[in-house]
């Protein structure tokens, strides 16, 4: 992978202060905690990534197979847009596009997850703002037929953070999480980024230590 040179002298930098892998990290896992950490420079993410057994691989078939990407809002969808668009060709969809105008109960972020999930079976899903987007998949998760075939879960704030991804640990599903109140939408992008990077490796075999 070609990277621009501040880019490039970024990543060096984050790779001298972490040194060799202490954390027991595959190189796939190292590629996206790196990411995120370029995205947000907050080295406290290689202690917050959480990645369920498989979910790299599940992510990098989903990319692959072409599958659309769903976010929970907009500014995540444009966080992926350009790096996506210059490698696969899969849909970007943001699921609040798909709220209605005018919220009831719930917020128009979980209405627009509900609808997305329905639209848009099995599709790979990317959440780093809303909470109430997150507890609506894992609320409908039962339901669903085919259920999305990865889930980037990375929202972040005070209230129903914690809760929303302690809803997604019990939910048996392929699955990236930012752990306790942060994520935001730059990492919840650079986790997503970092797996379109993987699954357009030339060849495949050179992503490693990702099928755990």
């Amino acid at each position: 992978m070609d990277l621009d040179p501040i880019t490039a002298a970024s990543f060096a930098i984050i790779d001298r202060e972490i040194g060799s892998h202490p954390w027991g990290w595959t190189e796939a896992e190292y590629s996206i905690i790196r990411r995120v950490i370029h995205a947000t420079a907050d080295f406290e993410f290689k202690y917050l990534l959480r990645f369920s057994p498989g979910a790299i691989w599940a992510g990098i078939r989903a990319l692959r197979n072409q599958v659309p990407l769903v976010t929970d809002v907009g500014l995540v969808a444009q966080g992926v847009k350009n790096h996506l668009a210059l490698r696969l060709p899969n849909a970007l969809v943001n699921a609040l596009d798909l709220a209605p105008l005018e919220r009831g109960v719930e917020t128009r972020s979980a209405l627009g997850m509900a609808q997305a999930l329905g639209q848009y079976p099995g599709a790979m899903v990317v959440i780093g703002n809303a909470p109430t987007a997150l507890a609506k998949l894992c609320e409908l998760y039962p339901t669903l037929p085919n259920p999305p075939a990865l889930v980037i879960a990375a929202p972040v704030g005070f209230v129903n953070v914690l809760e929303a991804k302690a809803q997604l640990a019990e939910v048996p599903i392929p699955q990236i999480a930012v752990q306790g109140r942060k994520g935001g939408s730059p990492a919840a992008a650079a986790i997503t980024n970092a797996l379109i990077d993987l699954a357009t490796l030339e060849p495949p075999h050179q992503v490693t230590g990702s099928a755990d």
